[in-house]
């Protein structure tokens, strides 16, 4: 028999056999995925620590809704704007009328060495005094106003007296009105108005934080939903790895495949449950992240909850306009709002530190009204004998101050200017070069938008490409494989280049959920970048020209910084 007719024949007996072997026990692919799949939902679904209670189905939407209702972060923020409301009922009180009223006895005794006293010895006097008066700064022009009301009643030992018990009222009005310095402005209303900004910017922050706790909330969820389907493609690599085991153990039963052969495929599959086991740990972790956002405590049911997100990202490629985002966040982003507001708030304390450079001039103007009234005594000559007494009293006096009988008034002006440089003068320099600071930030901030905007939708576009060629080394992974296991089957491939497919196949399907899901979280960012970001600019200090940080943006669902004027 020649070589080639003895070639012909082993050919065709090992076609035979690889015919009837494929016909007994053909690696079905797709049935390995499929039983998997199914394990891998009934088997492996990720449970936190402790989590012991029963499997929730959670919606997209509805994880970024429970955010809303229950993150601890925006509760915290949610408070801040209310903060203000009693920062500013403070200085307003300020400009609020304080009334007052005293009333008390005095009774004093002294030692006279003169004629004149009236009396030998010692003079009694006994003196009680009720007083009332109110005082109000007011906020137009920075006056001040003043009114009060004072009494008293005095009984003497004095025989020179001519009324006894006497009644002394008085009717007083006071009214200071600055004329230059803090005319226009001062410190108060400065801070009523900065603390009004102040709350402002509290109120960004807040709607910062909102869109920054939902891009965050969405990520997670993404993140979850890539952690749970990398257990199910580790789990279908485990079961091709094991289903490799399963055959070569019966190709070395018949003789037809060596022991290390088997043994290569238990370490494969060995290593495939090492990437399952962290595949598991990785979706605990996510899962914690999740629940860490939507969650209002420990206590929230959902905590203890297994949670199984059922929304899957659907790659569905959207055009980018990137100079139309641009605009769009230039017009939006709330750090740059904020330091714009920031701005404003600089350029009153800018006008205050300006006005307290000025002259001190103040008008001063006063009216007041007496009332006298008691007993009368008319004597003849200078302690002589009364020849005659006229009664009165305490209404006596009221009658006087109601007849306008005897009036006073004043008017005052007051003027007060150092000599020299003063320190408003210097803080008022120092605060302009801070302010020209703060309007170079603002662009600063404004370019960092544009740089921040453009890069996230170039990621966006280069995750889209990402997804396409993953899919495409996906879907060509999956057909080396099936035609590698073919060979294998009928002897034309080796154990070796069987696990190397099976692995280059794990790989595959890994890159592409990772593509497809960092496509869905480029556009969560894109949509946020628009919206919020990072950035700060000096703030300018009403009463010295001194200088703080007010961070303008917010990460993590967390706001920083220090706010100015509360």
């Amino acid at each position: 028999m020649s070589k080639s007719f003895s070639l012909t024949i082993v050919c065709a007996l090992a076609l035979a056999s690889a015919s009837n072997a494929s016909a007994q026990a053909t690696f079905d692919l797709e049935a390995v995925k499929q039983a998997a799949l199914a394990q891998a939902q009934a088997q492996t679904r990720p449970q936190t620590p402790g989590a012991t209670g029963p499997v929730i189905d959670l919606r997209l939407e509805d994880a970024v809704q429970r955010a809303l209702d229950n993150n601890l972060d925006l509760a915290v923020e949610r408070l801040n704007p209310q903060t203000y409301d009693y920062s500013l009922s403070a200085l307003y009180a300020t400009y609020r009328p304080t009334m007052t009223a005293s009333g008390g006895n005095r009774s004093q005794v002294q030692f006279t060495n003169t004629q004149l006293a009236g009396v030998v010895g010692t003079l009694n006097t006994e003196t009680v005094s009720w007083t009332a008066g109110m005082s109000q700064n007011v906020q137009w022009g920075g006056g001040s106003f003043t009114g009060g009301f004072t009494n008293n009643r005095q009984d003497s030992s004095n025989s020179f007296a001519t009324r006894n018990p006497s009644y002394n009222s008085t009717v007083s009005f006071n009214y200071t009105q600055p004329l230059l310095r803090n005319f226009k402005t001062d410190s108060t209303r400065t801070s009523i108005q900065t603390t009004k900004i102040s709350q402002d910017v509290s109120e960004l922050q807040l709607k910062a934080t909102t869109a920054v706790t939902t891009a965050s909330v969405r990520t997670a969820y993404y993140d979850l939903i890539a952690a749970r389907r990398a257990i199910e493609v580790a789990q279908q690599s485990m079961a091709l790895a094991s289903k490799l085991v399963a055959d070569n153990q019966q190709r070395v039963e018949i003789g037809t495949m060596a022991p290390i052969d088997v043994i290569q495929a238990q370490a494969e599959e060995a290593t495939r449950r090492q990437t399952l086991v962290q595949a598991e740990a990785t979706a605990r972790t996510a899962e914690l992240a999740l629940k860490r956002l939507i969650v209002s405590g420990t206590e929230d049911p959902l905590w203890s909850a297994s949670i199984n997100p059922v929304d899957r990202p659907v790659f569905s490629p959207q055009p980018i306009d990137v100079d139309g985002v641009v605009r769009n966040a230039l017009d939006n982003r709330l750090d740059l709002q904020q330091a714009k507001r920031q701005l404003d708030s600089n350029d009153l304390s800018i006008k205050n530190l300006s006005n307290q450079t000025m002259p001190a001039l103040d008008l001063s103007g006063g009216y007041s009204l007496q009332g006298l009234g008691g007993t009368q005594f008319i004597r003849q000559g200078l302690g002589g004998s009364i020849s005659n007494i006229i009664p009165g009293g305490y209404l006596q006096a009221l009658s006087n101050i109601q007849g306008f009988d005897a009036p006073t008034w004043n008017l005052q002006v007051n003027l007060s200017y150092p000599i020299g440089t003063s320190s408003a003068d210097a803080s008022l320099a120092r605060a302009k070069l801070q302010l020209r600071q703060t309007q170079a930030q603002i662009k600063k901030i404004a370019l960092q938008i544009a740089t921040e905007v453009t890069n996230t939708a170039l990621t966006v576009g280069s995750n889209e490409q990402r997804v396409q060629t993953s899919t495409v080394a996906r879907e060509l992974s999956q057909k080396r494989l099936e035609a590698e296991q073919s060979k294998f089957e009928v002897g034309l491939s080796t154990n070796f280049l069987v696990v190397q497919a099976q692995r280059d196949l794990f790989d595959a399907q890994i890159a592409e959920l990772r593509a497809i899901l960092d496509y869905a979280k480029s556009l969560v960012d894109l949509e946020r970048v628009q919206v919020t970001g990072s950035g700060s600019v000096s703030s300018i200090s009403a009463g010295g020209g001194g200088t703080g940080a007010t961070t303008s943006g917010t990460t993590g669902g967390t706001t920083g910084g220090t706010r100015t004027g509360g």
